[in-house]
C-alpha cells in the first residue's frame, strides 16, 4: 500500500496537532532566520487551475523563505488539462518531479482526488465552493493570536454562505471546540449548504441561527467573518448582479460592534467592506493575509518531515492509491453538477455516511 500525508479537509489535524503547528508558526515569526535553510533541495509543485493571488504567492513566498524552489503553473491552459489530461495523471506526473503538492481547482472534490492518487504530500488550496482547509488555518491563527481562544465564541459568518468554502471549512474546523455559535448572516438564495447545517447540528458544543441583517447581527459577535459575493460560482450573470451588494459592512455599522469584536476576511474584498473600515483597529484582515504565509511555511514543514523540536503533523488521512475504472452504466451518482465525479466520468463514486453522501465533494448521491 502506499500512502501519504495530505491535507484535504480542515479536520485532518487534530487538535493537538493543530496546536503543535501553530507553536511552530509561532517560532517561524520569532526566529525566520532559524528556518531560512529548512526546505533546500525540496520542490514544491503548484497546480493552480483557478485564478489566485494571496494563496498562490503566499506558498510559493512560504517555500522560497524556507530555501526550497517551486515549479508549476498558474494557468491551466499552459498545463497538460488543456489537452484532456485527468487529475490523477496530472499528480501522478507532478508526483516524480516535486516532493509536495499545492492543488487548486474548481472542481469540487478535485484534491481529494489528487490525494488518491500521488505519491507525495497533497494540500488542497481550495476546491470550487467545497473546502479551503489553508485558508482555515490562517483564520484558526489569527483567532488564537487575536482573541487567545477557539472556544466560547459567537462567530458571525456574512456574505456568500453556500458558495464560500472558507465559511465551509472554517465552520467544519470550530465544530470540535467547546461552546461556539454561529450566526448565519445571508441572503435566502446564499444560505449555507445542508451538509453543514448537519455538521453543526451535529457538533455537541454547537449552535446556530439564521440573521439576514447585519445591522442586527453586529452586535452579537465576537468575530464578524465577512466574505465577497463570488461573480465567479454564478451561472447567471443577473443572479450575481441582484445579490452582489447585499451586504456592505462601513464604519456606521462598526459602530453598533463590540469594542473587542474583530473583522476576518478570506480575501479579496470587492465592494463588501469600504476603505474606512481598514483603519479601524479591529480589521484584521491585512494582518491576517500575513499570518497566511507563516501557516504555510510551518505547514510545508510540518508534511515535509517536521523541524528539532516540533513534531511532524502526520494527521492528515492516509490513503490507498487505487486502480480507477470507468463506472458501470446505472450505477449512483453525485446530485452536484460541480462535483469532480460528475466531471470525470471515468472517476468511481465514493461515498460515505451509510452510501448517502459522496466522499468527494459532501453532496448527497442519488440512485
Amino acid at each position: 500500500m502506499l500512502t501519504g500525508k495530505n491535507l484535504i479537509y480542515p479536520t485532518d489535524f487534530t487538535v493537538e496537532q493543530l496546536e503543535d503547528l501553530f507553536r511552530l508558526t509561532d517560532d517561524i515569526i520569532a526566529r525566520p532566520e532559524k528556518y531560512a535553510r529548512s526546505c533546500v533541495g525540496k520542490i514544491l509543485a503548484t497546480m493552480f487551475f483557478e485564478p489566485s493571488t494571496r494563496t498562490r504567492l503566499s506558498f510559493e513566498a512560504a517555500m522560497e523563505r524556507l530555501g526550497g524552489k517551486v515549479l508549476g503553473f498558474a494557468d491551466p491552459a499552459s498545463s497538460s488539462a488543456a489537452k484532456g489530461e485527468s487529475i490523477a495523471d496530472t499528480i501522478r506526473m507532478i508526483s516524480c518531479y516535486a516532493d509536495i503538492a499545492v492543488i487548486r481547482h474548481p472542481a469540487e472534490g478535485a484534491a481529494h482526488v489528487a490525494a488518491l492518487h500521488s505519491f507525495i504530500p497533497v494540500i488542497n488550496a481550495g476546491d470550487g465552493g467545497h473546502q479551503h482547509p489553508t485558508q482555515t488555518l490562517t483564520d484558526l491563527y489569527t483567532i488564537r493570536t487575536k482573541k487567545g481562544r477557539f472556544h466560547d465564541l459567537t462567530i458571525g459568518l456574512c456574505g456568500d454562505l453556500k458558495y464560500g468554502r472558507t465559511v465551509h471549512s472554517l465552520i467544519h474546523a470550530m465544530c470540535r471546540y467547546e461552546n461556539i455559535h454561529f450566526v448565519l448572516i445571508s441572503p435566502e438564495e446564499l444560505k449555507v449548504p445542508d451538509y453543514v447545517i448537519r455538521e453543526i447540528e451535529a457538533a455537541p458544543g454547537c449552535s446556530y441561527t439564521l440573521n439576514p441583517d447585519l445591522d442586527d447581527a453586529i452586535r452579537q459577535v465576537d468575530i464578524l467573518y465577512m466574505t465577497r459575493i463570488q461573480r465567479e460560482r454564478f451561472a447567471s450573470q443577473e443572479e450575481y448582479l441582484r445579490l452582489k451588494d447585499s451586504y456592505i459592512l462601513d464604519a456606521q455599522k462598526m459602530q453598533n460592534a463590540r469594542e473587542d469584536m474583530i473583522v476576518l476576511h478570506p480575501m479579496p474584498i470587492v465592494n463588501e467592506i469600504t476603505g474606512a473600515v481598514d483603519e479601524d483597529p479591529r480589521a484584521c484582515y491585512f494582518v491576517q493575509a500575513q499570518y497566511g504565509m507563516y501557516v504555510r511555511m510551518a505547514l510545508i514543514l510540518s508534511l515535509l518531515g517536521g523541524q528539532e523540536g516540533y513534531p511532524t503533523v502526520c494527521g492528515a488521512k492516509m490513503f490507498e492509491k487505487t486502480c480507477v475504472n470507468p463506472r458501470p452504466n446505472g450505477t449512483v451518482h453525485c446530485k452536484n453538477p460541480k462535483c469532480v465525479s460528475n466531471l470525470d466520468l471515468t472517476l468511481p463514486i465514493r461515498v460515505k455516511e451509510g452510501g448517502r453522501v459522496c466522499e468527494y465533494c459532501d453532496a448527497t448521491i442519488e440512485p
